[in-house]
């Protein structure tokens, strides 16, 4: 006889709280992975870490409860594409931060719901109307405002952001594609375990180990935000509907800004005050038109990186 377990009442404000240090934790992913570069470790030993520290944590919480069920899966080929998807997510974003500022590659991130509606026409099978497609092409001006290619102050790891991002979107369609297949722990787990066994070889034959206190706080750091930051951000769509959590994803860019310039000292320049408003407003635009439309919400960022 099984035991029902009643959802957790709706504490909508306790949930958006949660988001919220969820979403700063997403920011000391990226902020662990530029200072790691800064002291000179490898990409694939940075990578390798964010991956090895989650496996061990979803792991070691969930193996003793639920045993050989957490590696049970309904669709093992999902599982590896949506795990291909999210490495490809963190390779990308990872190197675009160690040459972009924090909040550079937040603000090209935000364009992730926008990729993610146009994929939903061939994946998916969804119907886009031209006030989302328009919403999407403005979201792209405002891309092009903040990178601004040909101008001196291009940088080519702004398309590895982008890339990121858009394996990131990849990622959110295999995850749909997912829903109600497996649990969540079980998709952590794989997400885990083929990053790890795919980066180990590379990481392994290169590591460097820190000497520096700093160093080691990074090292342990990356995955632990990671972690805690997916975990955070599943218990609050417990206490809160995703169409109430969604928008204030976008508050993630002052979490960017302030660690850019608390940690990096690197300050916005006047093109992002001018570029960001526009892809994060395209964003919002297709959060509210997929919610007069009664479909999923799309949560602009959540378990990135």
């Amino acid at each position: 006889m099984s035991t029902a377990f009643a959802p957790p009442p709706e504490r909508r404000l306790f949930g958006i709280g949660l988001a919220l240090v969820a979403y700063f934790m997403f920011t000391g992913i990226d902020s662990s992975a530029k200072w790691l570069g800064q002291l000179g470790f490898p990409l694939m030993q940075i990578v390798f870490l964010r991956y090895v520290v989650h496996l061990a944590l979803v792991s070691a919480i969930n193996l003793p409860q639920q045993g050989l069920n957490l590696v049970r899966t309904g669709n093992l080929r999902l599982q590896i594409l949506r795990a291909v998807a999210m490495l490809g997510m963190s390779v990308g974003n990872f190197l675009a931060v160690q040459y972009l500022p924090l909040t550079v590659t937040g603000a090209i991130g935000f364009t992730m719901p926008l990729i993610l509606c146009a994929l939903s026409v061939p994946m998916l099978g969804e119907t886009v109307g031209w006030r989302r497609w328009a919403a999407i092409g403005v979201g792209f001006i405002g891309v092009l405002v903040i990178v601004r290619p040909g101008s001196d102050a291009f940088h080519p790891a702004s398309l590895l952001a982008l890339a990121g991002t858009a394996s990131s979107a990849f990622y959110f369609i295999f995850t749909r594609r997912l829903a109600g297949v497996d649990s969540p722990a079980t998709s952590q787990f794989y997400v885990g375990i083929f990053s790890t066994l795919v980066l180990a070889p590379f990481a392994l034959a290169n590591w460097v180990w820190p000497d520096s206190i700093d160093g080691w706080i990074a090292f342990f750091a990356i995955g632990m935000f990671g972690f805690v930051g997916h975990q955070l951000i599943t218990v609050a769509y417990g206490f809160a509907p995703a169409a109430v959590i969604a928008p204030f994803s976008y508050l993630q860019i002052i979490f960017m800004a302030l660690a850019g310039w608390m940690v990096f000292n690197q300050l916005p320049d006047i093109w992002l005050y001018v570029g960001a408003p526009i892809v994060i407003g395209s964003g919002l635009y297709i959060w509210l038109r997929e919610r007069q439309l009664a479909k999923p919400v799309v949560t602009p960022i959540a378990e990135v990186r």
